[in-house]
């Protein structure tokens, strides 16, 4: 058995990251001190925007009309997908009740989170699924105060189909805002907004920054780097699509990595024969951030059996890992560490990422090892409760009290002591953490 690699990559992805803590740290501060004042010079300086800063209902209403219809029955249809399956995810987080011995009762509660903030990228590329990703799930969720941003275009503000989605999936404020301001001004609660007590969605390097640097003073989704993607192929792969599948998540950006793990040598040979070529077919930007991506941040790896290979993606824990092998039910069951799953050439990466309902938040850089994507459950807190009879908490009372002096905690003890002696008043108890005090 062996592992082994036909193309390395040069660089990893935290290397090719920019430090902007400071910067960020900077423009932090400074709108904290300023206010929506503040927000609006970034806005200016950055964004070169002078407009309206909340986006005004007739706003909204106008750019409606200039969207065309195929592309409203789209968005619709993604939006309609990403609901349903929020929708399900919704109904497994449950409350519950138990008694865990007579006369204490425990259970859980599942609660919204009262204000969600959702940055929708919009430099590049426009990211209308990222909307439907991050607006409707915290719908969904019940959050009841949602605002979303996106950075402006210069004389036009935010573009129409952004509007469009962001107000069709439950938007209640909407913010011509891009980047760290874009970030500050809804965790801060800036012109008018509630405190975020979340923020989500994707962003560039300074946007995830922003919100790393936030993190404690409001949730946010998680750590973002580059976007990344496996693909699983054996010898029943078809060669084409597993390399329109790698050069379509390249593109993403000259940093964003992508692996390639098979046992047969024939296909990966080929992958890499044809990648080049479809990266020229690209149209000049793009290509020129999958080429880059795949010359400096791509791998191809090959391994002998199919366990050499999952235990290769587990290592990994691609934010996306896309099965191109046989017997799809076994890989199922088999990977552990990845964001999203896309079993089979019938689905691909860009199905997940715009419309087919699974969100495409998604962990990067390894963190698929320890948590999930974006979903109704990060808008979401699981709280507990009790109640005790007095009966109840006899026994409760005496292993707290005995316990916390262990601890050396006596203040805690107290508050057991206090109820022994209220509710069973002439009784003595032994309430000494060792035997050999009375």
């Amino acid at each position: 058995m062996a592992i082994s690699y036909l193309k390395k990559a040069t660089q990893t992805a935290e290397a090719g990251q920019t430090d902007v803590r400071a910067a960020v740290e900077r423009m932090l501060a400074e709108i904290e001190a300023g206010g929506d004042d503040a927000v609006r010079r970034f806005a200016r300086e950055l964004d070169k925007w002078e407009g309206e800063i909340v986006v005004s209902p007739a706003t909204i209403r106008a750019a409606a009309t200039r969207v065309p219809d195929k592309l409203k029955a789209d968005i619709r249809f993604a939006h309609d997908n990403i609901r349903r399956f929020a929708e399900a995810q919704r109904a497994t987080i449950t409350d519950c009740e138990i008694e865990i011995l007579p006369g204490l009762t425990a259970g859980q509660r599942q609660i919204a989170v009262s204000a969600a903030g959702c940055y929708v990228p919009g430099g590049r590329y426009s990211h209308i699924a990222s909307a439907i990703m991050t607006i409707t799930t915290a719908k969904v969720a019940g959050v009841p105060s949602i605002a979303a941003c996106s950075p402006p275009r210069s004389g036009e503000g935010i573009p129409a189909a952004i509007l469009y989605a962001m107000d069709l999936c439950g938007a209640d404020t909407i913010l011509n805002l891009g980047g760290v301001q874009g970030v500050a001004a809804m965790a801060n609660g800036h012109f008018g907004l509630p405190k975020a007590d979340i923020l989500v969605g994707p962003g560039n390097q300074y946007v995830a920054e922003a919100k790393r640097i936030l993190y404690g003073q409001v949730g946010i989704d998680m750590f973002a780097g580059p976007t990344d993607s496996l693909v699983i192929a054996d010898a029943t792969a078809d060669p084409e699509l597993v390399a329109w599948d790698l050069v379509g998540q390249a593109e993403h950006g000259y940093n964003s990595p992508v692996w390639l793990v098979t046992s047969d040598r024939a296909l990966a040979d080929r992958v890499m024969e044809l990648v080049p070529g479809l990266i020229d077919e690209l149209p000049a930007l793009n290509a020129e951030n999958a080429r880059a991506a795949w010359a400096d941040f791509a791998e191809v790896i090959h391994c002998d059996t199919a366990e050499e290979m999952a235990r290769v993606a587990d290592r990994y824990a691609p934010e996306h890992l896309h099965v191109q092998a046989a017997d799809l039910d076994w890989w199922l069951r088999r990977l552990r560490a990845y964001g999203s799953l896309f079993l089979g050439e019938e689905t691909t990466v860009a199905f997940g990422d715009k419309c087919s309902g699974p969100n495409h938040v998604l962990p990067t850089s390894g963190a698929g090892r320890y948590t999930g994507g974006l979903s109704v459950h990060k808008f979401m807190k699981t709280v507990t409760w009790q109640r005790a009879t007095r009966d109840a908490s006899r026994q409760l009372a005496i292993a707290t009290a005995r316990i916390s002096r262990l601890e050396g905690m006596e203040g805690h003890a107290r508050t057991a002591d206090v109820r022994l002696a209220k509710f069973f008043p002439g009784e003595v108890f032994d309430l000494s953490p060792t035997d050999d005090v009375a």
